[in-house]
């Protein structure tokens, strides 16, 4: 029995020991020679011992037994997941999927992915999932999930509720299992060589966006327990899956301090900013966290929304424009309906417009838009759109092609209604 908790901050040197056992943290040290109640000391970084303090991320987690007691990984089946990213030519047509399972690996030939999106679905937890441990050892996940249902997710360094319109962020090499209630429904971006910050604020000055006071972070809770049968740690490397069995509970962290966390948000707290006069800002204003790459201003993987707001701006198209991208830009619906394509896709599906691949409202939003009076209107009331946007290629996986039925292949006839309405004689 336990009640959920959290500490709020994003970034935060938190601290926190399961109140089962009060001064579970070694006072004034990291590493004693003896850790009270007979624990184990160890550090789990997340940044090269040599960042800058600034960008240096690590936690220490005081535990009944140290993860590395465990027999050796064994190399799963490979199911779908898929490491090699030449097993489908390149396809630089927009994607739509009405709803439910693309995978998307990230990145190049012989290159290490540095980011993936997937879509899940799964109807129940298995009756052994307590038993069960996931650790991914080179990348990040960030999950706009769930689109529906709930997920219990039990981590090393506590528990958290993520319901829909929530995201969770499990970092490298933290472990962790899931428990759902019922029918479930998300998505799931995957990012390599890199940890999610928040984004610069630049002349919107000190607030805005969102705000490291709305981030979560669970509590200390721990779990002393052996099964018959022992624990399984499945282990995601290099795009393939390992099992390890150990007798105890991966989950036995009494007691933990750092400012290397998992964390939830809510994306209902999004402070938006647009424009109060004219034109269409670009969507980067509705960036909620950024994974930055070595080149200044450009991204690996944003996690963009579209959230309710005001629209205003006068003598404006007000739906987004058309265009072509550097990026890539998987496109995903929590609720409701995405405002430049109403009928493009249900809440579950998903939209991928590669890099210069030109995309945009379609005819009715079109036309609908530039005939429309321009008032003071409420744009997507009850909608929460998403975009997971990269500087990488994305393509869809051959898996995803052969068993996504509900991959719309007539998805670039939503433009094909539109019309010249070009007349050199009036301007």
């Amino acid at each position: 029995c336990f009640i959920l908790q959290y500490m709020s901050g994003f970034g935060n040197e938190h601290v926190s020991e399961d109140p089962r056992c009060p001064g579970a943290l070694p006072e004034g040290q990291n590493n004693p020679q003896v850790c009270p109640y007979g624990l184990y000391a160890e550090q789990l970084s997340g940044s090269a011992f040599t960042c800058p303090r600034h960008t240096n991320k690590r936690s220490w987690l005081y535990r009944i037994l140290p993860s590395v007691c465990h027999k050796p990984f064994k190399a799963l089946e490979e199911g779908h997941l898929t490491h090699d990213w030449d097993e489908v030519e390149p396809d630089p047509n927009q994607v739509t999927m009405l709803e439910r399972a693309l995978v998307l690996p990230g990145g190049q030939s012989n290159i290490k992915p540095t980011r993936g999106a997937k879509v899940l679905s799964c109807k129940r937890s298995e009756e052994s999932c307590r038993e069960l441990g996931f650790q991914v050892l080179c990348l990040d996940f960030v999950s706009t999930v769930p689109q529906q249902g709930k997920l219990l997710i039990t981590t090393e360094f506590g528990k958290m509720l993520v319901e829909p319109n929530e995201i969770c962020v499990i970092q490298q090499g933290m472990r962790f299992s899931v428990e759902v209630f019922g029918e479930t429904r998300g998505y799931i971006l995957e990012v390599y060589g890199a940890h999610f910050e928040l984004p610069d604020l630049g002349p919107i000055g000190a607030n805005g966006l969102a705000n490291p006071r709305d981030f979560l972070v669970p509590v200390a809770w721990y779990e002393d327990r052996q099964v018959l049968g022992g624990y399984t740690v499945i282990s995601k490397y290099q795009g393939k899956l390992f099992a390890a069995q150990q007798d105890f509970s991966p989950f036995n962290v009494v007691a933990w301090h750092g400012n290397y966390t998992p964390y939830k948000y809510h994306l209902e707290k999004f402070m938006v900013i647009n424009s109060v006069a004219f034109d269409h800002a670009d969507p980067s204003i509705f960036t909620v966290l950024t994974a930055k790459s070595t080149r200044a201003g450009v991204a690996l993987a944003d996690f963009v929304i579209f959230p309710p707001r005001w629209g205003v701006a006068n003598n404006t198209f007000r739906p987004p424009y058309y265009h072509r991208n550097c990026m890539s830009e998987f496109m995903g619906l929590i609720k409701g309906h995405y405002e430049a394509k109403e009928e493009g896709f249900q809440p579950g599906g998903a939209s991928l417009h590669s890099m210069m691949t030109p995309h945009g409202p379609d005819a009715d939003c079109f036309e609908k838009a530039s005939k429309a009076k321009l008032e003071p209107e409420r744009v997507a009331e009850g909608t929460m759109a998403f975009m997971f946007e990269s500087s990488l290629s994305l393509a869809v996986t051959k898996w995803g092609l052969q068993t996504s039925n509900r991959l719309d292949k007539n998805y670039y006839k939503c433009w094909e209604p539109l019309k010249s309405h070009f007349n050199p004689k009036c301007k």
